[in-house]
């Protein structure tokens, strides 16, 4: 059995680690990114979508993030929880949680 995917942080013991997997522009939506984070497992993930505003906009997105359990979904399609699970572990070889991509 493997260990659970909740990591501990110093700001909560009660947040799941998430992965930088997706980064797309809306095709319903001008100046919409959306950041999609998973688990290592694929198992959960984390959507965000974040308005554009200006070019001087500036927002950090980092290789990870700590959400609360309540904000991250099930992933239902097996292929897609493959696809997750691979990004998200390379991901997590790669960076540092914090570090900006």
């Amino acid at each position: 059995m493997s260990a659970p995917d909740v990591d501990s942080s110093d700001d909560s013991e009660d947040t799941v680690r998430v992965w930088l997997v997706e980064r797309t522009y809306s095709d319903d939506e001008q100046n919409i990114v959306i950041l999609v984070y998973a688990t290592p497992d694929g198992s959960r993930y984390l959507r965000k979508e974040r308005a554009l505003t200006s070019f001087g906009d500036v927002r950090d997105t980092t290789a990870a993030v700590d959400a609360r359990p309540g904000s991250v979904g099930r992933v239902d399609d097996a292929d897609t929880r493959e696809a997750y699970a691979a990004e998200a572990t390379r991901m997590r070889e790669k960076h540092d949680p914090d570090d900006l991509i």
